[in-house]
Formats: C-alpha cells, structure tokens, sequence
C-alpha cells in the first residue's frame, strides 16, 4: 500500500527485454538501504526489487504490467516518480493507494495558473463513475484532488512543490499517464454492480 505522496523522482538507466517483460534498471538516492523483495512504486505502478547494486536496483515489468501502464515506453534517460509502501502507524498525507494501475490516460492539456498548475487528462469513459469532484485520484503515482470532471477528462490543480518534485513537470501534450482510482471507490462500485445484478 502506498499513500501518492512521492518520495524522490528516479531516472531509468537501462531497459532489458526479458521474454514479454522488460527489466528495468533505475538509479535512486534513497537514504536508508533497499532490500530485496521490497515493493517500490514507479510512476504508480507497484513493482519488486529483485537486485540491487550500490545506487541503482532492479524491477521487472510483466506482460500485463506494460498491456495496463506506461512503463512499456520508458527509455533510458527517461524520470518516473518513486515511492517505498507505507509502514503500519505512518501518516497517511496522500490516500490509499494500491500500486495497481486501473487504465493509461493522455496528457491533454497543461495551463500555467501564474503559481500553479491545471494538468487536464483523457481517461477512458467506461471509467466515469469511478471519479468525483474533489475525489482523490492517483496520477503517475501522486495522490491528487480532482478538480474539474467530465466524460472523458479529469483536471488536477498541480502545486509549485509538486511540480518540482515529480515528473509532472516533464509532460508533453499527447504523453500517457498512469491512472489509479480511487480503491474505496472501486470496492463501492463493485458492490452496487453485485447487488443490482
């Protein structure tokens, strides 16, 4: 479990095709020590430690990892948004997230608010009861407010600090971003679909 508060940003050192999956290779400035088997989020997506060396350690991405994310179209180079999972008694600053990507949206539109930022997405529509106004959402891994919904786009208001501290900063228009709704919501939803069915 994680909470969308990102913890540092780190940058992909290498991509290694791995049967249908890619190994991913990321240098971090984590403080305390990573170990292995430890959960990391990468742009959102929950993903295990399987080696470590000095600063720089090892994540695989399977098929269905890439058919749901972004990760497939990291390159070297490229920034994605890191977080370790919540310890038991922590501060929840952000919400509950999974790690568990729901769906890829594209960058839409990114209008400079003169001290902040409006971040619009397209999200698939099936998706459109999953997201409320001033619901939370998880975007590239960050917990954010949702501020202005419709059909088939969802806006965010994007502060200086998280700006500079995530990989927000580096959207294009046209870029994907990973997309993870709200899990109280996603539990409420199945729920009524059970009980109406």
């Amino acid at each position: 479990m994680f909470s969308g508060i990102i913890e540092q940003l780190g940058e992909v050192i290498s991509i290694t095709e791995e049967g249908s999956g890619i190994t991913i290779r990321v240098k971090h400035s984590f403080k305390e020590p990573l170990y292995i088997d430890q959960s990391i989020s990468h742009n959102g997506t929950c993903l295990t430690v399987v080696k470590i060396d000095g600063d720089i350690y090892d994540v695989v991405a399977i098929k269905e990892t890439l058919r749901l994310t972004n990760l497939g179209q990291l390159k070297p180079g490229d920034i994605v948004n890191l977080e370790r999972s919540v310890g038991l008694g922590a501060r929840m600053d952000g919400h509950m997230v999974s790690g568990h990507i729901d769906c890829i949206g594209k960058t839409a539109r990114v209008e400079d608010e003169n001290g902040s930022w409006l971040f619009t997405f397209s999200y698939p529509k099936e998706h459109r009861a999953l997201i409320i106004s001033k619901g939370s959402i998880t975007l590239n891994g960050i917990s954010l407010t949702v501020v202005v919904i419709d059909d088939e786009h969802v806006t965010v208001a994007i502060i200086p600090y998280t700006y500079e501290h995530t990989n927000l900063k580096n959207l294009e228009i046209g870029d994907p971003i990973n997309i993870e709704f709200d899990i109280i919501g996603k539990y409420i939803a199945n729920y009524m679909e059970k009980i109406n069915a």
